[in-house]
């Protein structure tokens, strides 16, 4: 068959038509000629199973799937195209302030204005969203080009971005990609929309010392995300972000050029794994002074490193002169015949409702009452509890340590007198960034652990692992997000240099995935991120190391 060499096929997934374009048509134009139904406004679009923006040119056969607001790469770019618009609008009105857009908090952004030597009042915010609505009803166009990292560096230096300009010179690169808009340039590890316009959903509030952005829903991108303050969380990023700064480690950049110097670096590894140590030590004491405290209670979410944090609780608990006993909360699920069943029809394990709520609270008063108890033993392979004739009973100085997904629900201990109860919420909150405007999201730590994890103890592949978590991530926020706040305290699992650890171990086992895996879109994404990481080597980890609980080499038995 004789094909014209100036058109090329494209397949849209969308809709499963191919087509004949003309060589360097945009993925708009084939979007606007195709019109493949999408819930919600297309916003960026996968080629070829890699994320592009929509003013991408096809010159070769490519495999196109258009993506809206609420795909995590859709919502992902939405965030990206409002951080930069959010920028803009403070630069506009505060050229002397530098914006650090510093954490997710609360499923928004918290954003700390750089230089400000006044209060943030609500006139100053009034005037940034206005500024923000002004730029997006303008339509203003992102403009992306590839330049060569060395002028890279030198535009974000002449815009006193000196973070980003630390970040791009730390790796080397030949090429950078950068985004301009409205004669302002920003670096961003993934596309953006099309243009402002995209982007019409949106608050500013203040929240403590800054500010905080409101996005749009994930489930919905019509409303936005419900604002529910996260004081407990915001406290414990707060303190380590102010660590990094006394170590000054703030951004990706400054830890690459750190990791150079070895001495540097295993200083580094010790200083932060020490700031662990004195926190799962000040815990200890706050549970040792409080005498009726009986149950500990752990929750966090997946990959968090709460079994490696319950067993140096223990030791640290030990110290103090108490008996740790650790209960598993597996034992008290429901026989598999009244286990709950998700909407697709399949086990919801997730739900709290799988647990035996009755017979947890009868157990746990009975022991808090002095009594004794036969521990029940769930046999996984049929689905039923057992009794094995194992029995406990508290003492003066035991303590039950209690880990699970559901251990801060008050559900799980409706019947338990609180003032017997000490709850510990755990996870690895990221509060390194890369520049002063890309943050790294806490669940990207925990995916690489768990990728790490599973394909080292579970036999899990990279592609395993990612298609289940999707659906880890929707139990979280259903079971376990909610009842974060009410902890008594908070511990941060994440290492100030564990991404550089976790590449090493990370990168072989993601780089085997092939391109038509339906992961690999998620796959290209991790790898692109860990590019900008220097290495940090594991060998200096202490063998009791959180990390050791993923990498290997623990001093625990699990």
């Amino acid at each position: 068959m004789n094909v014209d060499p100036n058109l090329v096929e494209v397949f849209c997934v969308n809709n499963q038509q191919k087509k004949l374009y003309p060589m360097g048509t945009s993925l708009l134009d084939i979007y606007d000629d195709l019109k493949p139904e999408l819930k919600y406004r297309v916003i960026v679009a996968k080629v070829n199973n890699v994320t592009k923006d929509l003013k991408f040119r096809i010159f070769k056969p490519k495999m196109v799937e258009f993506m809206s607001y609420d795909e995590p790469a859709g919502m992902r770019a939405y965030v990206r195209s409002l951080s930069f618009v959010f920028c803009n609008a403070v630069h506009k009105l505060f050229p002397d302030l530098q914006v650090r857009i510093e954490h997710p908090i609360a499923k928004g952004y918290y954003c700390k204005l750089l230089n400000n030597k006044k209060p943030i009042n609500q006139k100053m915010v009034d005037d940034i969203k206005a500024e923000m609505r002004k730029i997006i009803d303008a339509d203003l166009p992102f403009v992306m080009s590839n330049v060569t990292t060395e002028e890279a560096i030198e535009i974000f230096n002449r815009q006193n971005a000196t973070d980003t300009a630390q970040l791009l010179k730390s790796k080397g690169f030949l090429y950078t990609r950068i985004y301009e808009l409205d004669g302002r340039y920003e670096w961003f590890l993934a596309p953006l929309a099309p243009s402002t316009g995209y982007v019409q959903l949106f608050d500013l509030l203040i929240y403590h010392d800054g500010l905080y952005l409101q996005v749009p829903d994930r489930t919905n991108p019509f409303r936005l995300e419900k604002f529910e303050p996260q004081d407990k969380l915001f406290d414990v990023f707060s303190e380590h972000t102010k660590w990094n700064e006394i170590m000054g480690l703030g951004n990706v950049g400054e830890m690459n050029e750190m990791v150079v110097d070895k001495f540097k670096v295993s200083a580094m590894i010790k200083i932060a794994e020490a700031l662990q140590e004195k926190k799962i030590n000040d815990i200890a004491d706050a549970i040792s002074a409080r005498q009726k405290i009986k149950m500990v209670l752990i929750a966090g979410p997946s990959s968090s490193g709460k079994t490696t944090f319950s067993k140096r609780l223990s030791v640290a608990l030990a110290v103090n002169g108490l008996i740790p006993m650790a209960l598993s909360m597996d034992d008290y699920f429901l026989p598999r015949t009244q286990t709950p069943r998700d909407e697709n029809g399949d086990f919801d394990f997730e739900s709290i409702y799988s647990v035996d709520l009755d017979l947890f609270n009868k157990d746990m008063n009975i022991l808090l009452s002095g009594g004794e108890i036969e521990l029940p033993h769930y046999n996984f392979e049929k689905g039923e509890r057992e009794y094995l004739g194992k029995k406990l009973k508290l003492g003066d100085k035991r303590v039950l340590i209690i880990e699970g997904i559901h251990a801060l629900n008050p559900m799980l201990t409706s019947k338990v007198p609180s003032e017997n109860l000490f709850r510990v919420y755990i996870s690895a909150l990221t509060t390194i960034s890369f520049d002063n405007h890309n943050w790294i999201p806490t669940r990207d730590n925990r995916l690489l652990r768990r990728i790490i994890r599973d394909y080292n103890y579970r036999g899990y592949s990279a592609v395993e692992t990612i298609s289940r978590w999707g659906k880890v991530m929707e139990g979280e926020e259903k079971w376990i997000f909610p009842y974060q706040e009410n902890a008594d305290m908070v511990f941060n699992s994440a290492l100030l240099f564990e991404i550089c650890v976790l590449k090493k171990f990370a990168e072989p086992i993601l780089s085997v995935v092939p391109e038509n895996s339906p992961q690999y879109h998620e796959v290209h994404r991790l790898l692109n991120f860990l590019r900008y990481f220097e290495i940090v080597p594991e060998v200096e980890l202490p063998l009791n190391s959180l990390l050791r609980e993923f990498l290997g080499g623990s001093s625990f038995k699990y």
